[in-house]
């Protein structure tokens, strides 16, 4: 009965209060002193590689599914979990969770699709213009030493 009680009460939970999660990868080639930006088909701007993270699915999982997906990027050991943070834009309920990938392989170049139309490497001091404002601020909390906000 008590476990029916804590399933029901998680339900509830759930449906009170929805959460969305997703995650960001800022994949640093320390060689170059590059990072690893997208451009996307639906939205302006170059963006840190990412998305959504799938209900039951860690976190981690999320993010190697995604940078798999965005720029053919394989961490070849675990990331860094560098700061969470509260994304108003996007909803009441969206957090996103950013790693810092250091050691990784890349498997070629991403074609472009409906979703992404281009990923490739930046060096940090030859950013593009059209950077995304959140984008900037996690690199410069990285990078730079910033304060890390708790928004995205």
């Amino acid at each position: 009965m008590q476990k029916l009680k804590i399933r029901l009460f998680h339900l509830w939970f759930l449906l009170a209060r929805p959460m969305t999660l997703g995650v960001r990868g800022i994949v640093h080639d320390r060689e170059r002193n590059a990072v690893l930006l997208v451009r996307h088909t639906y939205v302006s701007g170059w963006h840190l590689p990412g998305g959504g993270v799938e209900i039951g699915e860690p976190m981690e999982k999320a993010l190697a599914r995604e940078l798999e997906e965005e720029g053919r990027v394989r961490f070849t050991t675990r990331p860094r979990l560098c700061s969470l943070h509260f994304n108003r834009q996007a909803s009441r309920r969206d957090h996103v969770a950013v790693y810092l990938v250091q050691e990784f392989t890349v498997d070629g170049t991403h074609p472009g699709d409906s979703e992404i139309a281009e990923a490739r490497f930046f060096p940090l001091d030859q950013l593009p213009g059209e950077l995304s404002e959140a984008t900037r601020r996690r690199l410069a909390e990285v990078f730079e030493g910033a304060e890390v906000s708790p928004y995205w």
